[in-house]
């Protein structure tokens, strides 16, 4: 491999502005994530006062200090359905996987604090996502309960993706992946059979409610009048109905528990060997500046890959064959990785070239990278002579059908099918982050706003009348409306990716990332035909 020689200059007027407006971005989508957070800590003296500790308070308590925690989709269903302010950013829960008694987990803390934890649309899909995480990487699952369940404003959008969840429990359980869940609260109907389904069950005495009815409904139901803690308090599970299997005494004292149960599990048999790699030559602060604020204007993502591989070293692929898509082997962290990025659009040549190096890449066992920032596939009657659908096609189902871990990026632009042909949320990448000057949509804005102007035009002349005005208009709030709906915080808002980042943090992921792959790898699984049931 051979070091990359960048050409970026990094004192220049174009850098200091690109690098000015790269900030105001990552500042944006801060303080979208502070705002439940401050929430949260509006109400922290009333949790106090009933002995609770705050979600965050919870997850810092359950985590190995000091050790790395990658929170995922932390802005699902930002300012969607009814949240008006933001601060039901998350969706109900704060989900990420971080390390708990030396063991990397996957962990779900319900948000009680904000809006009761209950859960939106965005926030089931959420939690269906970090399942599907855990399953992929074989992750044991921990969650901390205390959720209102599903905001009943959009129960019919929740109740049959809800059956899908459970449905995961069972089949994460028969996988072989261990679940604990600790109910710090109430956990009625649905909200029951989530610590139901799990292997390992820890309860709090005198704040513990589980039940498929609660009191009110009860009564409603049958006439029968029962309280909380004869319904379904922590002491009647444990002792009686075996619902529970750990008696805990008090918030802190159930995490305490909750880390014990992993820290008790066999060993996975993974031992993380010592990696040596050379830091890259350029500092990665560098990419504040290199990404230009204008969208428009082109830039090498060599440039980038020089600040995120190891000595910034990389060995190009087929590089005179096609300069607009960018095929190459890396190495972050001492993790082998083949890389595809984006130059331009996807010509029937780039797409050929990738198309091959994706299958090498599968052959050699080598996980995948690609960094997006595409318009698409080049359109035009040449492009089309020479068979851009078929070649297109061809490395979608080269995409669509590796089986090595695929993990990525979007830098920039993400449009129509070349979203698609990199690896966009519907193929099901292992991992999709977004950095915050990304946007993601069907076509750009300006183009959205011209093509509809120009449908409706044609339509209009063929009737013997056309609005100027009206096309104007049209074609002003269609590239409004699309510009709104592709920024990086709308599309984190509807888990098109699992989370925004910042630039300068993106090594040091993909390094952490690339070992969760690479463990999973080696975890060998105890699976059963059912899961573990209590009898």
């Amino acid at each position: 491999m051979q070091p990359v020689d960048s050409q970026l200059d990094t004192h220049s007027p174009e850098f200091n502005d690109n690098r000015e407006a790269m900030l105001a971005s990552i500042a944006r989508f801060r303080e979208a994530e502070q705002r439940p957070i401050i929430a949260a800590q509006e109400k922290a003296d009333r949790y106090r006062e009933r002995g609770l500790l705050l979600p965050r308070e919870r997850l810092n308590r359950l985590l190995d200090p000091g050790a790395p925690f990658i929170e995922l989709c932390a802005l699902a269903g930002y300012k969607l359905y009814d949240d008006s302010d933001g601060t039901g950013a998350g969706g109900g829960a704060i989900c990420g996987i971080g390390q708990i008694s030396g063991r990397r987990c996957l962990v779900r803390v319900d948000n009680y604090a904000v809006k009761g934890g209950t859960i939106s649309p965005a926030g089931m899909d959420k939690a269906l996502r970090v399942q599907k995480i855990a399953l992929e990487n074989h992750l044991p699952f921990v969650t901390l309960a205390q959720s209102g369940g599903a905001n009943l404003m959009y129960a019919t959008d929740t109740f049959a993706p809800g059956g899908r969840g459970f449905a995961n429990q069972a089949r994460l359980s028969a996988a072989g992946i261990p679940q604990i869940t600790v109910v710090h609260g109430g956990a009625t109907a649905g909200g029951a059979y989530q610590p139901g389904l799990s292997d390992y069950v820890v309860l709090v005495r005198g704040q513990t409610g589980m039940y498929l009815a609660g009191p009110p409904l009860l009564k409603a139901a049958t006439g029968e009048v029962a309280s909380e803690e004869v319904l379904g308090g922590a002491e009647m599970h444990c002792q009686e109905s075996g619902s529970g299997d750990y008696l805990a005494e008090s918030d802190a004292d159930g995490i305490r528990l909750a880390r014990e149960i992993i820290a008790g599990l066999p060993k996975s048999g993974v031992e993380q060997p010592v990696r040596e790699y050379a830091e890259p030559r350029y500092p990665i602060e560098e990419l504040l500046g290199l990404i230009p604020a204008d969208s428009r204007k082109p830039y090498d993502v060599r440039e980038v890959i020089a600040r995120i591989a190891d000595a910034s070293a990389l060995l190009d692929f087929k590089r005179e064959f096609d300069r607009q898509t960018f095929c190459g082997h890396i190495r972050v962290e001492g993790h082998p990785v083949g890389v595809i990025g984006n130059n331009g659009p996807i010509t029937p040549k780039g797409a050929n070239k990738a198309a091959q190096f994706i299958q090498l890449c599968e052959q050699s066992g080598t996980p995948l990278l690609f960094l997006h920032n595409t318009t698409g596939f080049m359109v035009g009657t040449e492009v089309e002579r020479q068979g851009v659908i078929k070649h297109g096609s061809k490395m979608i189902q080269a995409v669509a059908n590796a089986t090595v871990p695929k993990i990525s990026i979007v830098i920039g632009g993400s449009y129509g099918a070349g979203n698609y042909a990199m690896c966009g949320r519907g193929f099901d990448p292992r991992f999709i982050f977004a950095w915050p000057n990304s946007r993601t949509a069907v076509m750009g804005a300006a183009q959205a706003g011209k093509v509809l102007r120009i449908v409706s035009e044609q339509k209009m002349q063929r009737a013997g009348q056309v609005d100027e005005g009206a096309l104007n208009k049209l074609e002003s709030d269609t590239a409004t409306f699309m510009e709104a709906n592709s920024d990086s915080l709308a599309c984190s808002a509807r888990l098109w990716d699992d989370g925004i980042i910042d630039p300068r943090d993106t090594r040091k992921l993909l390094g952490m990332l690339l070992e969760i792959c690479r463990e999973e790898e080696r975890v060998k699984l105890r699976k059963n035909s059912f899961g573990v049931a209590r009898f």
